[in-house]
C-alpha cells in the first residue's frame, strides 16, 4: 500500500513537468506540421487547402536536396572538430588540472555562454575578416604576408559554429571522465599497460556516453543551424535553415518553411536511428 502511494505521489510531483513539456514541445510542433500541409498561409480572406504540394517542391527541386546535404555537411564538419578539439581538453581537465585551477577553466570554458550569441557571431565578423585583428597581427609578425581574411566562407561558418557549440562537447566528456574510478587506471599500470592501452581499454569505452552525448547535441541544432552561416557565410552561408528562415520572416510562405523543417527534422531522426544499433552496442560494452 505504501508502495503504491510512493508511486503516485511520484507521478502527482512529475505531472505538471511532463504537461509543462507536453505542451511547450509538442503543441508548436503540431501547429507547424498543421501549417506544413496547407497551400497557402491563412490570412485576410484567403481559404488555404489541405496538400501534399510544399513536401512535393523538395522532391521536385535539385536546390533543396542540394542545400539538405551542405546543412548535413556542416553539422559532420563542426562535429568532428568540436570532437578533435573538445575530448582531449576534456580529458586534460579531468585528469591532470586539479583543485582550483580545473574551477578556473571550466569557468572559462562557461563563459561564451553568459553572452549573447548573436555578439559573439559579431565579434567573429571582426577577428575574420580581411585586414582584421588576426590579418593585422599576422602582418606586425610578417610585413607583407599575404592576407588571410577568410570571412564570408565555409571555414569561416565552421569556426564560428565550432565556437559556439565546443563547450557542450568538454562538458559532456568531463562528466564521463571524472566519473570513471581512479582505481581502474592504477590497476591497469599496476599490471603493465601502456599509456595509450589504458586509454584505448579503459578511459575511452567509459567515457563514450558522454562524447556520444555531445555528438547528438551538436550535430541536430547544427544541422538546421542559420544564423552563424547567414552573418559569417555571406552567399557561401546559403543553407536549408537559411531558406527555411526566409520563409517564414521573408517570403512570409510558412507552409514550405514548415514543411523544410519538418523534412530536415525527418532526416536528422532517421541518421541517428541509422546510427543507434551502433550507438547502443558501444554504450552497452561501456
Amino acid at each position: 500500500m505504501n508502495r503504491f502511494k510512493r508511486q503516485w505521489a511520484g507521478y502527482g510531483l512529475t505531472a505538471p513537468s511532463y504537461l509543462w513539456l507536453t505542451v511547450t514541445v509538442f503543441l508548436p510542433l503540431l501547429v507547424m506540421f498543421y501549417f506544413s500541409f496547407l497551400s497557402q498561409m491563412p490570412l485576410g480572406k484567403a481559404e488555404p487547402s489541405l496538400t501534399l504540394k510544399q513536401y512535393g517542391l523538395f522532391f521536385q527541386k535539385d536546390f533543396y536536396r542540394f542545400l539538405t546535404w551542405r546543412s548535413i555537411r556542416l553539422g559532420i564538419d563542426v562535429t568532428f572538430f568540436c570532437v578533435l578539439f573538445g575530448y582531449p581538453a576534456a580529458l586534460i581537465l579531468a585528469r591532470s588540472v586539479k583543485g582550483r585551477w580545473r574551477e578556473a577553466v571550466l569557468l572559462l570554458i562557461v563563459l561564451p555562454f553568459w553572452s549573447n550569441a548573436l555578439i559573439r557571431i559579431f565579434a567573429w565578423t571582426i577577428v575574420l575578416r580581411g585586414n582584421g585583428v588576426v590579418d593585422q597581427a599576422i602582418h606586425v609578425a610578417w610585413p607583407g604576408a599575404p592576407s588571410i581574411g577568410i570571412l564570408y566562407s565555409y571555414p569561416a561558418i565552421v569556426i564560428g559554429l565550432v565556437h559556439s557549440f565546443l563547450p557542450y562537447m568538454i562538458l559532456t566528456c568531463y562528466i564521463s571522465l571524472q566519473a570513471i574510478d581512479g582505481s581502474l587506471i592504477e590497476a591497469g599500470r599496476s599490471l603493465g599497460a601502456s599509456h595509450f592501452r589504458i586509454f584505448r581499454r579503459i578511459i575511452l569505452p567509459l567515457s563514450l556516453p558522454g562524447l556520444l552525448i555531445g555528438v547528438v547535441l551538436i550535430f541536430i541544432p547544427v544541422t538546421g543551424s542559420f544564423m552563424e552561416p547567414r552573418i559569417l557565410g555571406g552567399r557561401d552561408g546559403i543553407m536549408l535553415g537559411t531558406v527555411i528562415e526566409d520563409q517564414f520572416t521573408e517570403v512570409f510562405n510558412w507552409p514550405l518553411g514548415a514543411a523544410l523543417s519538418f523534412i530536415l527534422l525527418a532526416i536528422v531522426l532517421l541518421i541517428c536511428a541509422l546510427a543507434y544499433p551502433l550507438l547502443k552496442s558501444r554504450l552497452r560494452l561501456a
